[in-house]
């Protein structure tokens, strides 16, 4: 029975996948918590205003310069709201994928980095 000789081998590689794994969700939990710490801003109209978020994505706060408001035209003012937010939450996944490449750069997996 020579062929089953080598499974001893297979639980000491599933043992080392496990540690190898509950170390990746630690630095995962890690980079999460710095994310939620890190600031991106999104503007737009010249920075007349501006959109800002956490590295999660999260909203925290939408600023708009008063001279945007003197203007009489509503729809020009939810034109620039809407692309500021929209640049910030495109910053923001791009800093969250930097910073999970930074993990998933060690795993020989293409597209990990898209699953964590």
């Amino acid at each position: 029975m020579k062929g089953i000789g080598g499974l001893g081998n297979m639980g000491k590689l599933m043992k080392q996948a496990q540690g190898q794994l509950k170390e990746m969700q630690d630095k995962m939990s890690e980079i999460d918590n710095n994310l939620k710490e890190r600031v991106v801003e999104g503007s737009a109209g010249g920075g007349m205003v501006k959109a800002v978020f956490n590295g999660l994505g999260e909203p925290l706060d939408i600023k708009i310069d008063k001279t945007i408001l003197e203007e009489d035209d509503p729809e020009f003012l939810q034109e620039m709201i809407l692309a500021a937010v929209r640049q910030g939450i495109k910053k923001s996944e791009e800093l969250e994928s930097e910073e999970k490449k930074k993990i998933a750069g060690n795993l020989p997996i293409p597209g990990i980095e898209n699953m964590l």
